[in-house]
């Protein structure tokens, strides 16, 4: 992407900007898109964790054991299970291990997918059925090892929700891990790797990530997404990470000098050293600004023009309170509520959830909690549920639709949210929702419920926001009639991008598709942003963007009032509302919905962040 400046006045004939222009006081920037992934000696990928470094190239070493396929005599079948079996026994000590050093490193939080692998290594459905096999088909534990492996990874990468997508990943990294101790190779040890090594790989496991050594800066895949595991931990870290570059991969030689920008997505192979100087400066002033707003985490962000902005986290477990608090959240914008039923064998019964959101509640005192209803349904299976098999699960029978269907189940917890209301400040927002119908039951749903625990005597807030995430193009587009309904909206900027862009966020082939940049999303959030402000209702976002400190400036330009994001973006966006007027920030974030692509609009941002494009 290149940016070419044009310096012109008013009067010569620009009354408005032509496609692929864009305006800023007196001067007109010529957006330029290439047409190639590839530019000289850069290679583009996707922006997955941000960050900008230069280091060398430390190529992946290791390899998957071939595998070959044999049929066992039948006096073999109980020594080759006896195999597999030392075999899980070996990787659940290795992944204990990996567990408390990375809790010792990173914190429980992170460290909790390890408790998800040696989950799947007692899991019937997974280590059972390859016991299973070798007895009946008599096959090797090897092939049987990579059949089932793949074949439950191939069905969690087709699920549409990207928390159980992302699980392929999991699922792969542990079969690798068996077959590896099966066949007796010593893995690659990133633990041993030098000073300033960028991991170059095809694809990295969440293991990998967990085990770079302190002189890791960055890494850089052929694949993967990002809302992999691997990401997630390297935005943990702080590493920059661009994944997706595929072909591109190949160009990269072991001991080359790269420079890697994870906000941009792009890596530049061999840059000359005018270019790692420029680079190098850029990162002192980064690490600066980044100690700064650190120290300033838990300081209220306040834009220039006086409008305080709330900057909130995201939380998928409780474990993930302490990290959200550590680093000044200001609230929680998005409390998932699906842990409490993915990691439980039954219906959680109502003094399940009530002694979470509880504690969930008391952990912020007077901050604000927003807890998402159940967010399940046909794309996230439960063992204990009698869901349906959809061959569209995107657009299926899931989350409000499923909740609304099953009322035993939605009224269990809105009465333990509304009982725990009295230890904080509760806000309840309903997710996917599509038309008023489905808003008005649910707070009818909740009027009842109320009334049942007033007749009880239960105690409860007198007041609780009741309101919906925006993620669904329909929501958007009537914004204006559902914000008459609600107390607040909170845009869900992951899903509304792939059903806008009818681009699937966990399909690696179209990943160059799926931005939530998109001019067309942008356009969906600030309707959504006008209809809130004439409601007179707050508007928040809890997607991906919120967390994209590049794009501050326009969110709060459309109008948004609240962000919610991981809690390690917190600090760099606060930082960011303080920079901001929001009232020069609105005709300039209009227009960017005038650009003709999201390669457009991170340009414009980036340039309006004063960063030099490469």
């Amino acid at each position: 992407m290149n940016l070419t400046k044009q310096i012109m006045t008013w009067g010569q004939g620009f009354d408005s900007p032509a496609p692929g222009h864009f305006y800023e006081g007196k001067q007109v920037y010529t957006l330029q898109s290439q047409q190639s992934d590839v530019l000289g000696n850069q290679a583009t990928g996707l922006a997955a964790s941000p960050g900008l470094t230069l280091g060398t190239a430390a190529l992946r070493q290791d390899t998957i054991p071939a595998i070959t396929k044999r049929q066992l005599q039948e006096t073999e079948v109980e020594a080759e299970i006896l195999r597999l079996q030392a075999g899980i026994v070996q990787a659940k000590a290795q992944l204990q291990s990996l567990r408390e050093s990375t809790t010792q490193r990173l914190g429980p939080a992170e460290a909790a997918v390890f408790d998800a692998h040696m989950a799947f290594l007692d899991d019937p459905a997974y280590t059972g059925e390859m016991v299973r096999r070798v007895r009946s088909n008599r096959s090797n534990v090897e092939a049987v090892v990579a059949a089932v492996s793949q074949e439950m990874s191939d069905m969690l990468a087709a699920l549409p929700d990207e928390y159980l997508a992302a699980r392929a990943d999991d699922i792969r990294d542990v079969g690798n891990r068996l077959l590896r101790l099966l066949a007796g190779t010593t893995p690659w040890d990133p633990a041993q790797l030098p000073a300033g090594s960028i991991v170059v790989a095809e694809e990295l496991a969440p293991s990998d990530v967990a085990a770079f050594s302190t002189g890791v800066v960055a890494m850089v895949t052929a694949r993967g997404s990002r809302t992999a595991h691997a990401v997630i931990m390297a935005k943990s870290l702080g590493i920059p990470a661009v994944v997706g570059l595929g072909e591109n991969l190949s160009r990269i030689a072991q001991g080359d000098t790269l420079m890697v920008d994870g906000d941009a997505g792009l890596v530049v192979i061999r840059p000359d050293v005018q270019e790692q100087q420029a680079v190098k400066e850029q990162m002192h002033r980064n690490l600066q600004l980044n100690e700064m707003a650190v120290q300033r985490a838990k300081e209220p962000a306040i834009s220039r023009d006086g409008v305080a902005i709330h900057v909130l986290a995201n939380i998928g477990h409780l474990k993930d309170i302490p990290t959200a608090l550590a680093n000044g959240a200001d609230g929680v914008g998005l409390f998932r509520t699906e842990f409490l039923y993915l990691d439980s064998d039954h219906w959680p019964t109502e003094e399940e959830q009530f002694a979470v959101y509880r504690q969930a509640l008391a952990s912020f005192a007077d901050k604000p909690v927003i807890i998402r209803t159940l967010d399940i349904g046909g794309d996230k299976p439960l063992p204990y549920a009698k869901l349906p098999k959809e061959d569209n699960p995107f657009l299926g029978y899931r989350a409000i639709r499923f909740c609304l269907d099953n009322l035993d189940i939605f009224k269990t917890q809105l009465r333990a949210l509304l009982r725990a209301s009295y230890y904080g400040s509760l806000w309840v927002m309903f997710p996917m929702v599509e038309n008023v119908q489905e808003v008005r039951i649910a707070k009818d749903l909740v009027a009842q419920c109320r009334q049942e625990l007033k007749n009880e005597g239960c105690p409860m807030a007198d007041k609780i926001p009741l309101g919906i995430m925006v993620e669904i193009p329909a929501a958007a587009v009537a914004a204006d009639i559902l914000a008459k309904q609600v107390d607040f909206m909170s845009i869900g900027t992951n899903d509304l991008t792939q059903y806008t862009l009818a681009a699937d966020r966990g399909n690696e082939k179209i990943a160059y598709l799926y931005d939530a940049v998109h001019p067309a999303v942008l356009r969906l959030v600030r309707q959504t942003c006008v209809a809130g402000r004439h409601a007179g209702i707050p508007v928040g976002m809890c997607g991906e963007l919120a967390g994209d400190a590049q794009m501050t400036e326009a969110l709060l330009g459309f109008g948004l009032t609240e962000l919610s994001m991981g809690a390690a973006a917190i600090p760099r966006v606060k930082e960011g509302v303080r920079t901001v007027s929001c009232q020069q920030a609105e005709p300039w974030a209009q227009r960017l919905l005038d650009l003709e692509s999201p390669a457009d609009v991170r340009t414009a941002a980036a340039h309006r962040q004063g960063t030099v494009e490469r």
